[in-house]
């Protein structure tokens, strides 16, 4: 007589439910990555001063200290996709955040300026590996249907808070404990999310002869490094020989980037995956919002701490409200995204968005934050959370297996140049607006700052109304071609 005393028979209504619930977890674990990767471009803003204060950091390092971040991720990033996609996504994914713990604490324990810059670039390395590994990973736990819009909601929201939160937590850190818990707070993320990555996520490659672009790899991180440190020199003078030298030369080498893909059996970035309109005018919003919310949310930081003379707790506080309206607003997006379809949301989002940075426009220097800035951020999330449920899911529909990585990689790449391009120019036009440093300062040059700032918020709308129009002419199509239930080719990544 056979006994099954010991041996629990795994009935078919508890194994998909195990199924499930081990896709959820990885969710979890991957949205952890994503929120530690968007967060930290923010969250050293609030403490630079007291980093600049300690370290002894020039004003041209205290902006490396940003830029070094931003710039080194999204330069990176394409390769970073493709690394994922031929040596293994969850091995790329583990030697990413491996690395970007261990840059976490350099930077964490910088004893001069140039160090820390240096753990900014290498965090910035790391995540390029790290972020793309993660979203592939994504559309592999998630191949479609219901669940897969949900997860990519999920994901999206948290792309688009992660900014926010990073002010808010930068507060917490710099108020109650010190400048260098900003870093080393990535210690115990990544901990968690690569003992999470070892036990739920499997292993996934494109299949294939892969091999890798390398000119394609050089020319487009030359050319957007080129790009983004010509930006960022542009608050000197559109028409300095240094600023026009770097821009002419990143706009060179990207065209010779793009002339390579043309050439080669296996590009860095198949031009299939850009040209697709749908997918095409879902980067280009993403690189307008990524502009909106690394720009505007840091020149916000400034107006409250410099201008109201906010502590950074307060500061950090007062920015949340924004990502409130995010989080509350997106279920109700998520609701409507399949029953509307996402081009109404990528239209209506940005224009709502718009309208709260005009509101916070018309800020002044001894004006109140509930009258004149809450409701403004209120706004704003709201139109975000609308942008941030679709964009993602568009941006990967209908990428081939083969394509995954380079797909995640632009996705990411988009929001990192677009937010390294937009503070550039939002810095250039702060500086010409206001003729004033952002020092402690009398009245006259506190309203002379808030000019600046709303010079800043102003042409955020403007970016936002653009990505509207963008949204109209591009995203384009049956809400049932452009969000399948299912997409088999997706099911194969696994």
């Amino acid at each position: 007589m056979t006994s099954t005393e010991n041996h629990p028979v795994i009935t078919p209504s508890r194994r998909p439910r195990t199924v499930a619930d081990r896709r959820w977890l990885t969710l979890c674990v991957l949205a952890l990555t994503q929120l530690v990767v968007v967060l930290d471009g923010t969250i050293v803003n609030i403490a630079l001063p007291q980093a600049q204060v300690e370290l002894g950091l020039t004003d041209g390092q205290r902006q490396w200290v940003v830029t070094a971040y931003a710039l080194a991720f999204g330069a990176l990033l394409l390769l970073g996709g493709r690394i994922a996609d031929y040596w293994g996504r969850k091995r790329t994914y583990l030697v990413g955040m491996v690395g970007f713990g261990l840059a976490s604490a350099f930077g964490g324990f910088a004893q001069s300026g140039v160090e820390l810059i240096i753990a900014r670039g290498l965090q910035g390395a790391f995540a390029a590996l790290l972020a793309p590994a993660a979203l592939a990973l994504l559309t592999v736990t998630f191949p479609g249907g219901k669940d897969r819009n949900t997860a990519f909601a999920v994901f999206g929201i948290i792309a688009g808070a992660g900014a926010a939160v990073g002010l808010l937590l930068g507060g917490v850190l710099t108020e109650f404990a010190d400048w260098r818990w900003c870093l080393l707070v990535n210690v115990f993320f990544v901990i968690v999310g690569f003992v999470g990555g070892v036990l739920l996520v499997r292993e996934s490659k494109a299949d294939g002869d892969n091999r890798y672009d390398v000119w394609g790899a050089i020319t487009v991180t030359l050319g957007l490094g080129a790009l983004v440190y010509g930006f960022s020199l542009a608050e000197t003078g559109w028409g300095a020989p240094a600023t026009l030298g770097f821009l002419a030369t990143g706009v060179a080498l990207l065209a010779l980037f793009v002339f390579i893909e043309t050439r080669v059996a296996q590009p860095l970035l198949p031009l299939r995956v850009v040209l697709d309109r749908v997918r095409g005018g879902a980067f280009l919003v993403q690189a307008i919002v990524g502009s909106v919310m690394i720009g505007a949310t840091l020149y916000l930081a400034l107006h409250l701490q410099i201008v109201l003379a906010m502590t950074p707790l307060q500061a950090g506080l007062a920015s949340l409200p924004m990502t409130l309206a995010i989080m509350l607003t997106a279920p109700l997006a998520t609701k409507l995204l399949p029953a509307i379809g996402p081009r109404p949301l990528m239209i209506a989002g940005p224009l709502v968005a718009a309208v709260g940075l005009i509101y916070l426009s018309r800020l002044t220097a001894d004006g109140d934050y509930g009258v004149q800035i809450l409701p403004g951020l209120v706004v704003m999330g709201v139109g975000m959370a609308f942008i941030f449920v679709p964009v993602q899911n568009l941006a990967l529909s209908g990428v081939a297996p083969h394509d995954a990585g380079a797909a995640s990689a632009t996705a990411n790449s988009a929001m990192q140049i677009g937010g390294s391009i937009g503070l550039s120019v939002f810095t250039a036009l702060y500086v010409s607006a206001s003729g004033a440093s952002d020092s402690a300062a009398p009245p006259a040059q506190l309203e002379a700052m808030t000019a600046g700032y709303s010079v800043v918020f102003v042409a955020s709308a403007i970016c936002l109304v653009v990505g509207a129009v963008v949204s109209a002419l591009l995203i384009r199509g049956a809400k049932e071609d452009l969000l399948p239930p299912g997409d088999p080719v997706m099911a194969h990544l696994g």
